[in-house]
């Protein structure tokens, strides 16, 4: 995501070190998208809204390829027929934000391929889902486990490659770098070479964008890789991790009671806290080896 899509200056006026002075800072951009679904009923052609989300523009279409696969919406990449933005892209004529461009821009369409199966009682929910929470507007807690499988894998991960993943996504974070102000979320191989990051305002954003690219690209389940994200390991993020089957989150954050528990429950390896070279394992130990030099 180029660092121009995602952030916009604005002026500031600055006080550090008993100066201050006008300045020009980077905030990290935060727009409504709104997801759409295009399939065929009775034989038409019609496309119904989903969801919308806060997000930082970028990837928007994996992004809303995963949203959509983890409501039970689609069940396959090859049900994706095309993805495309509504409307013109958005203008910022001296900072402003065109509205009439903007609604057009942060409309997104997901159309599935004729004879596509769709659940139209899924697509009588629509709510509201903000940046910072994957699981506003869900009707229960239970819901969020239809499309979970207990993950199987094999993969084992050094002690010391869990350790140096915060250092190696920081590098990758451009936006990051300029505002201050994003989330990410990175795949990482066993030996700890990435394979893909995204940033976003929100958490679950960032992580659908991550998943959404492989999902798109036919590489899921992800049984072979590591998941680093740059905040707090929440439900909804164990959640998304558990339906791409990835075996080890790492967050340098805290994980919540309930995340762990689901963790537990699917098989997932969580790890916490990890910065400083230190990191503490709540679930799946089994996956995170030690050596001589770690005890």
């Amino acid at each position: 995501m180029p660092p121009s899509a995602a952030t916009l200056e604005t002026p500031i006026h600055r006080f550090a070190a008993g100066v201050d002075e006008d300045a020009v800072d980077q905030l990290a951009v935060e727009e409504p998208l709104e997801i759409r679904l295009g399939f065929t009923e009775d034989g038409k052609p019609v496309h119904r809204a989903i969801s919308i989300t806060m997000r930082t523009p970028g990837n928007d279409g994996e992004l809303a390829a995963w949203f959509l696969f983890t409501e039970g919406i689609v069940s396959s990449p090859e049900q994706v027929r095309q993805i495309r933005h509504c409307g013109l892209s958005i203008g910022r004529g001296n900072g402003a934000l065109d509205r009439a461009a903007a609604l057009n821009s942060n409309t997104i369409r997901v159309d599935v391929v004729d004879g596509s199966s769709v659940d139209l009682e899924k697509l009588k929910r629509h709510f509201y889902t903000s940046s910072s929470c994957g699981v506003c507007g869900k009707s229960s807690i239970e819901a969020l486990r239809t499309n979970a499988a207990p993950i199987h894998s094999s993969l084992v991960v050094e002690s010391s490659v869990i350790s140096s993943l915060p250092a190696r996504l920081r590098q990758e974070q451009d936006v990051f770098a300029l505002t201050g102000g994003l989330h990410a979320s990175a795949l990482f191989t066993a030996t700890g070479e990435l394979d893909i990051v995204r940033e976003d305002v929100g958490r679950h954003n960032a992580l659908d964008k991550v998943i959404g690219t492989k999902f798109l690209d036919g590489e899921t389940p992800l049984s072979d890789r590591v998941l680093l994200v740059s905040g707090r390991a929440s439900f909804e993020l164990v959640q998304k991790a558990i339906v791409a089957g990835i075996p080890v989150l790492a967050a340098v954050g805290a994980p919540s009671s309930l995340a762990v528990e689901l963790a537990r429950e699917f098989g997932l390896t969580v790890v916490g806290f990890v910065r400083d070279g230190r990191f503490n394992i709540y679930t799946g130990h089994e996956r995170i080896l030690f050596g001589k030099s770690d005890n």
